[in-house]
């Protein structure tokens, strides 16, 4: 499995283009914007234009100083630059309305992309690099959009006005300016295409960055553990020193260009000034001209500046744009038949399992499953039991279709779970995982994922039926106990309380349990037994097992090795036959006696 990567070789354009197809959001309202746009880089040359005429026509007219005249040029020069402020506000408030709404689409699509992504791609990309696609990448789109975009749209404009009254004024000056300019806009191309390959480094060293601060803040207990915090923080030094160099490597391009920039607009300037003044004694330009030349030529350069500037934006956005668009462009490999398709329902009741020939590889790997054909009936408790790596885990996230069998099929009461919508499929299928992942709330909430809504007093109802009543009101707040992030309030044996509870709430006809006993403490087993007890009774249940007493208590054992199901009965048959089971049970009955 390839990690998610940016289509590096897409140009800027392309990314930003398909970017907006791809987010309807931001056009919604765009020609107004576009026309509020229009009138307020319009109204950047009445400035030039006003002084040109008060200098031609109200201080050196044909019959002197016209005060009349400087009076109408100053009014309607105060009121287009009026309705220019109102239009550049309107704008503005249009712009960000637009562009948050299309970037909070944004953050859902690709949000919704990652969880629908299987387990195989979430675990071959680090959890860092799809969180910061998520919110560093989308931030640095928002910047651009709500300031560079348009600003390059506004800039564009204001080049083109300038021009055309520069032509108007002195076709010779003119060409003066944009002689001086040529040689930026040439080389403007080649620093284009290095600032995109440096800033598409930028992201990725984001992610890389993200991802080492996060890992350390979880793995934080196992770190003190082992001493290697000096180990740790210097992984995260050098996590946050390539982003560093590569971030002011950017800067660095970015500061010569304008910089550049900055060097031939004093050029540009002192050319206008020499050439006018001659232009001016040849009289072939007067003195409003020149110094409502000399305005537009800041206009002019102004936007030029700021091109050198967004440019840099553009390429951060671009670069996350990149990362957001490989997100959405990743195919989901186990897709939901319910998109673009008819699902087919489950029958009700308890449900039975079909392993039809199943086989399995890891992408690039060798297989993991050998041709699993089987069937267990609904309402039967089975364990499958194995060593390590015997593909017991594989097989129960194939049988809750977190991924799809390389060939062969799986079925529930003889429907392919490939063809079942995934919100049946959750809803009628659910895992007590190994871990008991806990979100950051209380008891009650943490057991409402298993059932939305459901009152106090039924969640307590829940823990009683489960003979887990005494546990509750040991807690400090009862219910109302905040259980921490991740659930690390609580001991792992108690995580896996209120995930069992959470599991009972749903009341799944398929109940799947990944060791959900494997590292608990005796006393917590014991409590856990009894709860799962309660859980799995009148249900198909399979356990994957670790320990002893759960393979004893299951109505049927499946025995895993090397992928392949070697041997299958009940555990007091399995235990009494020479086999893999035997050997199993007499390793597991001597660890519980030396302890």
């Amino acid at each position: 499995m390839t990690t998610i990567a940016a289509d590096q070789p897409a140009s800027a354009w392309r990314t930003l283009v398909r970017g907006l197809q791809l987010s309807p959001e931001f056009r919604v309202g765009l020609p107004v914007t576009l026309l509020l746009a229009l009138v307020a880089t319009a109204g950047r040359v009445v400035v030039p234009v006003a002084v040109q005429q008060t200098i031609d026509h109200g201080l050196r007219g044909p019959h002197g100083v016209d005060i009349g005249a400087i009076r109408a040029i100053t009014a309607a020069a105060a009121a287009t630059l009026l309705a220019t402020m109102v239009a550049a506000y309107l704008m503005n408030v249009r712009l960000y309305r637009s562009t948050e709404t299309g970037l909070a689409a944004l953050r859902v699509r690709a949000f919704r992309h990652v969880h629908d992504l299987s387990v195989l791609h979430q675990a071959a990309e680090r959890r860092g690099s799809l969180v910061s696609r998520v919110t560093s990448d989308v931030d640095e789109i928002s910047q651009f959009m709500q300031w560079g975009g348009m600003m390059l749209l506004v800039s564009a404009g204001q080049v083109v006005l300038a021009t055309v009254l520069m032509a108007y004024y002195s076709w010779q000056l003119t060409l003066l300016v944009y002689a001086c300019f040529a040689p930026l806009m040439l080389v403007l191309r080649a620093f284009q295409r290095r600032l995109d390959r440096i800033y598409a480094i930028v992201r990725e060293r984001v992610g890389e960055m993200l991802g080492a601060v996060a890992e350390s803040v979880v793995g934080a207990p196992v770190i003190r553990a082992y001493g290697v915090q000096a180990r740790t923080a210097e992984r995260i030094d050098t996590a946050i020193e390539r982003h560093r160099a590569a971030a002011t490597s950017g800067q660095t391009l970015a500061a010569v260009m304008f910089s550049t920039g900055e060097v031939i607009a004093g050029l540009a300037n002192a050319g206008v000034v020499a050439v006018g003044v001659l232009l001016g004694i040849n009289g072939q330009l007067s003195a409003g001209r020149l110094v409502a030349f000399l305005f537009l030529v800041t206009l002019f350069v102004g936007p030029v500046q700021v091109a050198t500037e967004v440019l840099n934006e553009a390429q951060t956005a671009v670069a996350g744009w990149r990362r957001v668009l490989a997100i959405l462009d990743t195919p989901t490999d186990v897709p939901d038949p319910a998109v673009g398709g008819v699902a087919r329902a489950l029958p009700p009741g308890p449900l039975g399992v079909r392993f039809d020939h199943v086989e399995f590889s890891y992408p690039g790997g060798p297989p993991v499953l050998h041709d699993v054909d089987l069937e267990i009936a609904a309402q039967t408790r089975v364990a499958v039991v194995g060593e390590t790596g015997s593909g017991k885990t594989t097989f129960a996230k194939l049988l809750t279709r977190l991924m799809d069998p390389s060939s062969g099929r799986v079925l529930l009461s003889g429907v392919p779970v490939d063809e079942v919508a995934f919100d049946s499929l959750r809803r009628r299928v659910v895992t007590v995982p190994q871990d008991g992942f806990l979100f950051d709330a209380t008891v009650a909430d943490n057991v409402r994922y298993g059932r939305p809504g459901l009152a106090d007093d039924d969640v307590v109802l829940a823990f009683a039926e489960l003979g887990l009543a005494e546990w509750l009101d040991g807690l400090p707040a009862g219910l109302a106990t905040r259980v921490g992030e991740r659930g690390e309030s609580l001991s792992v044996g108690e995580r896996q309380l209120v995930a069992v509870a959470r599991a009972y709430v749903a009341d799944p006809d398929l109940l799947v349990l990944d060791e959900a006993t494997s590292a608990v403490d005796p006393a917590t087993e014991v409590r856990l037994q009894r709860a799962l007890e309660g859980l799995t009774r009148g249900r198909t249940a399979i356990a994957i097992a670790h320990r002893l007493s759960t393979a004893e208590a299951a109505d049927e054992v499946l025995v895993m090795d090397g992928g392949r199901v070697v041997q299958r009965g009940p555990h007091a048959e399995l235990v009494a036959a020479p086999g893999r089971y035997a050997e199993l049970h007499a390793s597991w009955s001597a660890q519980s006696t030396a302890r």
